[in-house]
């Protein structure tokens, strides 16, 4: 199996989104760095980090495996996790050891649909692990068969087919560990232990967890909110 190493490496792990977008609090190369350092000081076996600029922030201060995506959106495509091929050349380039895309069926940006899109990136780095960001298990099924060698289930809830699916969408990854015969990623919505836990108890290959760890402000409104319904 390609990269079987790196695979083994997160089997059974957490693995933690270190993201920050420009309107966020945390947002810098820096932070996340010291975001991922935190990580792996708890236990963390991976990282999932967008941006060149970010992930080489991190190669420098932690050895965990990591999930590239650069987001960049495109006019008339909604696809914007790692969309077109100049951003898994960019990726590539840095030496990530997992490029994650966007696998839903949406259009790509020109029009391009997702088999030409994988085929060429697929010819293009032959050695690199990619990760099926998916929303459903046709999806999942799908980009199986184009021979993605992860998949996840990063998108559930994100596209009109699936907008009100349950975070953590645990009946798609349940599903998808019956049909698939490949590494399922559980991401997307799991905000405590038990979540993870239960997510593992299903079938999930690893996890990635990102704004219940990485967002403080998300963290904060959930405390919140508990406390003035409390209160009220």
């Amino acid at each position: 199996m390609r990269n079987n190493a790196i695979l083994q490496s997160l089997r059974g792990g957490l693995i933690v989104s270190c993201q920050a977008l420009p309107h966020e609090p945390l947002h810098g190369s820096s932070v996340m760095a010291k975001m991922a350092v935190a990580a792996q000081q708890g236990g963390a076996c991976g990282i999932r980090a967008n941006t060149v600029k970010d992930i080489i922030a991190i190669q420098s201060v932690v050895d965990l495996p990591i999930i590239g995506i650069i987001k960049q959106e495109y006019a008339n495509s909604e696809v914007y996790i790692t969309p077109t091929m100049k951003e898994v050349n960019a990726l590539a380039t840095i030496g990530v050891n997992i490029i994650a895309s966007d696998a839903t069926n949406r259009l790509r940006p020109h029009g391009e649909s997702l088999t030409d899109f994988f085929r060429k990136a697929r010819k293009a780095h032959p050695d690199i692990l990619f990760m099926a960001d998916c929303a459903s298990l046709d999806e999942a099924i799908a980009a199986a068969g184009m021979g993605f060698d992860i998949v996840a289930t990063t998108l559930s809830g994100y596209t009109p087919d699936t907008k009100g699916a349950p975070a953590p969408d645990f009946p798609l990854l349940a599903a998808m560990r019956e049909c698939i015969n490949l590494p399922i990623i559980a991401e997307g919505g799991i905000h405590t232990p038990e979540q993870a836990a239960e997510a593992l108890r299903l079938g999930a290959f690893a996890i990635v967890v990102g704004g219940a760890i990485t967002r403080p402000q998300e963290i904060t409104k959930r405390f919140s909110a508990a406390i003035n319904a409390e209160k009220a």
